[in-house]
């Protein structure tokens, strides 16, 4: 499993470029997709995928202790679809 801080680390010294730097541009990348998604709007990045919010209906479950009915209400969800180049380095098809 990796982290931010992995991945910031490995992009600093892949480029050559400050940590603290990788790291405030990194953030600001999730800061905005997280607007965006917020927002409603799709992220799609060619070749990479599209991220996109999905709306869950609300419904009835069961809690399986008590068996008591509780009304779950609608919640926004993100999806991600992954884009070409990306199902073809998971299935080891990397370029």
């Amino acid at each position: 499993m990796a982290t931010k801080k992995d991945l910031i680390d490995r992009i600093a010294e892949s480029t050559g470029t400050r940590q603290t730097l990788v790291k405030a541009v990194v953030q600001a990348f999730f800061d905005e997709v997280t607007s965006e998604l917020a927002k409603g709007n799709r992220l799609e990045f060619r070749d990479f995928g599209v991220f996109e919010t999905k709306i869950t209906p609300a419904r009835t479950a069961q809690n399986p202790r008590t068996l008591k009915k509780v009304e779950v209400p609608a919640k926004r969800r993100v999806v991600f679809k992954p884009g070409r180049l990306m199902r073809a380095g998971l299935n080891g098809h990397g370029r």
